[in-house]
């Protein structure tokens, strides 16, 4: 028995060397690099610059691209960039795209004094939605290209690299970039933007990591249908079609926006009456941007046939290969396996604040040791579901990452101990992190290769959707309940998870078994 466990991690350590297995870390750093780029770091710049922090809310938006990539991941999966794609090949192409986009968006950021006025807000804006939507594009390709260029049984492995290599780049990108900031002279009061735009410049120069990669790795080579088999003027017509629609969800949006803000005021500040007018507010975008994907495809705007090799196809696929009850059923784990987590992630920085620690410790603590904690989750995670199989790590992962929420009600009546505070965010980012790479694995095992970006995308969005929206209103249910009711909640809403995984554990094996 020790021969063979050790055999085990042996076999584990060489695969760690496999070339796709290390591309993954370079990959992933990459990918972890444009987020707080939009987010944190640029929030504190626009702070330093005198920027109202109603404004700074509005940079949020830039970022919708996460939520909603897999609108047109089938594009990506279908079309071929001029040029690129005869050198290059379909995945390499998008992703030297993508990182080009993300490099240009960056810098056009740097170039831009969001004090200076002159619509300089709004062109911050312009080229913060452009580095989202170039990272999501990013994401998309990644997750394509991961799924394609490895056997099932390294994809946990790769799932778990990529994970460590995404965290130093959100490190990078958020702790590093403000301490360069600082380092080149600006600090709230004493704005200079000189140094911000050193910051970005030289946060544009470490996507180099990634482009570079591209270069190096090679096409993945998997059977699929054939591609790129329309006319040209058929793919610029479905192109321009989801332009149009795309056009018309945002349009409506923001055009809605001021009437669905006075709506939620006189409505109340309930969490849950919030949530439904955005709802409501999301689903009307939605019905507009249908509406006008529909109008044209109805005036013939676009090849029907086309149409739906590209968007309907890969979902058709999935159902009819897992059947309505197992489809059903594995969409609700996706839905809801990160909730508990997510939910909860929202707000530890604001609960360790309010527990009277400083803002060093707090950042030493979560946003060094805790991203070093979860990144030795991730590569757990996926050696033990190399070894032992994802099922089984996945209903472990939904178990730890309910329960390690318990210790955050303990921490309530603790009071600001510093030790307990390194505990609970060992244990929080080991499981997030254990859970996260595990979650990957399963996502990628549900895939079929001839819809690898559109149908990954669509798990990957659904996965994060209910739990971010929920999320959102985190601090309303804490001071509806207090923290102590709120951590207890987080760990119940979790425990439902753990059933569907042993229910899809349980429908899966039956399926193995008879195909």
């Amino acid at each position: 028995m020790t021969q063979q466990l050790s055999a085990s991690w042996r076999q584990a350590g060489r695969e760690c060397k496999n070339p796709r297995v290390i591309s993954m870390l370079f990959l992933g750093f990459a990918a972890g690099i444009p987020l707080l780029l939009i987010f944190s770091s640029l929030s504190l710049w626009l702070r330093e610059a005198g920027v109202e922090r109603d404004a700074v809310t509005f940079f949020s938006w830039a970022a919708l691209g996460y939520s909603f990539k897999f609108v047109w991941a089938p594009l990506i999966d279908r079309l071929p960039v001029p040029i690129l794609t005869r050198h290059f090949g379909r995945r390499r192409a998008w992703l030297l795209l993508a990182q080009l986009a993300i490099v240009t968006a960056i810098i056009l950021m740097a170039l831009i004094d969001p004090a200076s006025g002159n619509n300089s807000l709004h062109q911050m804006a312009l080229a913060a939605v452009l580095l989202g939507f170039s990272a999501a594009t990013q994401d998309i390709v990644i997750d394509a290209y991961r799924i394609e260029s490895a056997p099932p049984h390294l994809q946990a492995l790769l799932s778990s690299i990529y994970i460590a290599g995404y965290r130093i780049g959100m490190v990078v990108a958020g702790a590093g970039a403000l301490t360069l900031a600082s380092i080149f002279g600006s600090e709230l009061g004493a704005y200079d933007y000189t140094a911000w735009r050193a910051t970005y410049l030289l946060m544009a120069m470490t996507v180099l990591v990634g482009l570079v990669t591209t270069l190096l790795i090679r096409e993945p080579t998997v059977e699929r249908r054939a591609a790129y088999s329309a006319a040209p003027t058929d793919y610029m017509r479905l192109l321009a079609v989801f332009l149009l629609t795309a056009g018309a969800f945002a349009i409506s949006f923001f055009l809605t926006s001021a009437p669905f803000t006075a709506a939620k005021l006189a409505a109340g500040s309930g969490a849950l009456a919030s949530l439904l007018w955005e709802l409501l507010h999301l689903g009307l975008s939605l019905v507009a941007a249908i509406l006008t994907g529909g109008l044209l495809v109805r005036v013939g705007a676009v090849n029907r046939l086309m149409l739906e090799d590209t968007w309907i196809a890969p979902v058709r696929d999935f159902f009819q290969r897992y059947g309505l009850k197992t489809a059903a059923l594995l969409l609700a784990l996706i839905g809801l396996y990160r909730i508990s987590d997510i939910v909860l992630g929202v707000m530890t920085n604001v609960f360790y604040q309010d527990l009277g620690f400083t803002k060093p410790q707090i950042a030493t603590a979560v946003q060094t040791f805790g991203v070093i904690v979860s990144i030795v989750g991730g590569v757990l995670g996926g050696v033990l579901a190399t070894r032992y199989g994802v099922m089984r790590m996945l209903l472990l992962g939904a178990i730890v990452s309910a329960a390690t929420n318990l210790i955050f009600v303990v921490f309530t009546q603790t009071g600001a101990q510093l030790s307990l505070l390194y505990f609970a965010v060992s244990a929080d980012n080991l499981a997030a992190g254990f859970a996260s790479a595990v979650f990957i694995a399963f996502l990628s095992s549900l895939t079929n290769v001839s819809f690898t970006a559109v149908q990954y995308a669509i798990f990957s969005s659904l996965m994060t959707l209910l739990p971010k929206l929920l999320g959102g209103y985190s601090g309303s249910i804490v001071e509806n309940v207090g923290y102590s009711s709120f951590f207890l909640l987080t760990t119940v809403i979790g425990i439902p998870v753990i059933g569907l995984v042993w229910l899809a554990g349980k429908r899966l094996a039956v399926r193995n078994r008879i195909d």
